[in-house]
């Protein structure tokens, strides 16, 4: 297992710079995803990772060697690509050994670690088909397979299952992540799906413009957004702008148009002024109804519509003044008849995120 550091690193494209001076450490044997919207950098940081792309400032180390400018073949990292990239007129054993056979590794030696990588996917019995006999998710196992029967330091993984359907996409996360800690790999893992990236990582980093905007596990970074834009791209929220009228201990109090909360910075190192403007982020699925009044963080209004999923109802909440909330409520208690009337809705400081403008 080795770590990656990447030390103030810049990427252009003509005028346009795509990395600014980004600083980022990959931990050993670490599922790391780059999470972001289109054109964010994520992408153009993995292809610097994997050595597609030269920077031209920075540096990028995988374990204590700098392997910026090292050419990519040289640099033994597995990749896989969201086209799959299988040659066609090869079977699924030929594929797989493909960059053994670059490497120069010995015959016996290619047929017993491509049917170690091939058993490791739970395709042996496919070895001698060609891709166009595969379901998309087989063929993505094997891409998978062949990014590791090299072997490599580290693996590289560029939205390998967009091309899948939603089931398909459940089932081989699982399976990422399984073959990934079973191998022991630290894995560089870009997407821009939110629910791919909070259920299998370790850790990610959210991208913006070519910057990083947080770093941290996925619960830290869903529950304490540091920046409007993540608390926005990851999940839902509600956003309710306000001003701060002071602090106490861990708390910072934010007077809004709907009522005055409690809640916690986003970013502690950004501490906001007395009658700085704010903006409150609070998850639907933190609020809570009430028929009394309580005495923090609550805001009075009514249900408007509502969508009744089992498990779970997703309300608009509509308060005093005509703001419209989203409240996700497990066993719901107020839809059809015993909505009506005036209700309180209510949220935890520790689940009302400050963030600073």
């Amino acid at each position: 297992m080795i770590s990656i550091r990447i030390q103030q690193l810049t990427k252009r494209f003509g005028s346009v710079t795509a990395l600014h001076h980004l600083d980022l450490t990959i931990n050993p044997g670490e599922l790391f995803f780059l999470l972001g919207p289109s054109g964010c950098g994520k992408t153009t940081l993995l292809r610097s990772m994997a050595g597609f792309y030269i920077p031209e400032e920075g540096k990028i180390l995988f374990g204590d060697e700098d392997v910026t400018r090292l050419a990519p073949h040289k640099r033994n990292t597995g990749m896989m690509f969201q086209s799959y990239a299988l040659w066609p007129h090869m079977s699924v054993a030929e594929n797989v050994a493909f960059g053994l056979h670059e490497r120069k590794v010995p015959k016996e030696e290619v047929k017993r670690r491509v049917g170690e990588a091939l058993e490791s996917v739970h395709m042996s019995k496919y070895a001698d088909r060609r891709p166009n006999q595969l379901s998309g998710g087989q063929q993505q196992r094997v891409a998978l397979a062949r990014a590791l029967v090299i072997r490599p330091r580290c693996l590289l993984l560029d939205e390998p299952l967009s091309n899948l359907d939603a089931k398909l996409r459940l089932e081989m996360r699982t399976e990422i992540r399984r073959v990934c800690k079973e191998f022991k790999l630290t894995t560089v893992y870009v997407t821009h799906d939110q629910k791919e990236a909070l259920s299998i990582s370790d850790r990610m980093a959210i991208l913006e413009f070519g910057h990083i905007l947080q770093v941290g596990t996925p619960r830290e970074v869903y529950k304490r957004p540091s920046h409007k834009t993540v608390a926005n791209f990851i999940g839902e929220t509600d956003f309710l702008p306000g001003k701060v009228l002071g602090t106490a201990g861990e708390y910072t109090t934010v007077e809004t148009a709907v009522g005055r909360f409690d809640g916690l910075l986003g970013d502690p190192a950004r501490m906001p002024e007395v009658g700085a403007a704010v903006t409150v982020s609070i998850r639907p699925e933190c609020w809570e109804l009430h028929r009394n009044e309580e005495k923090r963080n609550v805001v009075r209004g009514r249900i408007g519509d509502s969508i009744y999923l089992g498990e779970v109802a997703q309300y608009e909440f509509v308060t005093g003044n005509g703001t419209k909330l989203k409240i996700f409520e497990r066993n719901p208690r107020f839809v059809d008849g015993s909505s009506r009337g005036e209700l309180y809705a209510t949220v935890e400081p520790e689940d009302v995120v400050v963030l600073s403008d």
